[in-house]
């Protein structure tokens, strides 16, 4: 009986769906009330270590398998290589339109149950989601890989920091606390404009430009951010700009990974180059807090931030857009 026999189609979608059910099962598992299993394990936990395994390993975790590897390997298999940036910025879309409706109404939920009760509902929520080593040597051994990864190190930072942090600073601006909510709500909602926006651009224009552009873009939004009065409408329109830039480097970064290697090591090739930018992310939302405790403000992230951003426009500059000898398939 042979063993290497490719599956078919239906076993793989059956798999993807496996895949994504797990995913959703594990994110779910890590957050919630007392009273119940589910996104009910963060209460229960009464030490760092303990909220570190889960919120920063079992949610991640479930967080990453079904996250945007999984989800763009899926799309550019089955779109033509004409239409791949549109497709991949309509789900990155997608996803930023679950964060604008989604960042008011946790904030209504903490204010109306706690936090504990907040993260059970959160957690009902999310379980409505139920329903080849020759590539990384070669991906690794190419520089135009490396800086792309090296840049999305950098989105992950910007991402992660801002995400995490953008009620402390409109906290440390000295306004209303329902301007957080509806400043992280403004940059999923605008994240949908530059996603679908990026993805149109993606199939007219240098993906490594659209890339430069981007964080530039990003640099400059910080420094006049910084320097203008922090009243709600600079906050609010800042907001507006970020969610623009959020995560439109994802279409870009996607295109230039399948673009490099094919799309049958997709998911493998485009899951390193979000670990660099989950390495990131990490390390924003780590230093936004270290930073605050010893300074009370975060205004020596968001210069960090603005290097990282400037450097992130001049290391795509060099990248090669040509198609790499690719790896036979496992």
């Amino acid at each position: 009986m042979k063993t290497d026999a490719p599956m078919s189609a239906a076993t793989k979608h059956a798999v993807w769906w496996l895949v994504l059910l797990a995913a959703a099962a594990t994110f779910a598992l890590t957050m919630g009330t007392r009273q119940t299993m589910g996104f009910f394990l963060t209460p229960l936990m009464t030490s760092t270590w303990g909220l570190i395994l889960a919120i920063g390993v079992l949610s991640a975790g479930g967080a990453g398998m079904a996250g945007p590897s999984v989800l763009m390997a899926a799309t550019t298999r089955l779109m033509p290589a004409e239409r791949r940036g549109m497709a991949t910025g309509i789900v990155n879309a997608g996803g930023s339109f679950g964060q604008f409706l989604m960042a008011p109404l946790a904030a209504a939920l903490t204010l109306g149950l706690g936090w504990a009760g907040a993260m059970q509902a959160l957690a009902l929520i999310v379980l409505l989601a139920l329903p080849a080593g020759e590539a990384i040597r070669k991906a690794l051994a190419n520089p135009s890989y490396l800086l792309l990864s090296a840049g999305f190190f950098v989105c992950g930072f910007h991402v992660a920091f801002l995400a995490t942090h953008l009620p402390g600073v409109v906290a440390a601006c000295g306004l209303p606390a329902p301007v957080g909510a509806w400043a992280l709500g403004i940059v999923g909602l605008f994240n949908i404009i530059g996603s679908l926006a990026m993805g149109w651009a993606v199939g007219r224009w240098r993906m490594k430009s659209l890339l430069s552009l981007v964080y530039a873009t990003r640099a400059v939004a910080v420094l006049v951010f910084l320097l203008a009065p922090k009243t709600e409408a600079v906050m609010l329109t800042f907001a507006a700009v970020m969610g623009l830039t959020f995560l439109s480097t994802v279409p870009p970064t996607v295109g230039l990974v399948a673009k490099f290697f094919g799309t049958g090591n997709m998911a493998m090739l485009f899951g390193l180059v979000m670990l660099s930018h989950q390495i990131g992310g990490f390390l924003g939302a780590w230093l936004g807090g270290q930073v605050f405790e010893a300074t009370g403000n975060y205004d020596w992230v968001w210069y960090l931030d603005t290097v990282l951003a400037v450097g992130a426009a001049l290391i795509h500059l060099p990248i090669r857009e040509a198609v790499v000898v690719r790896p036979r398939l496992a």
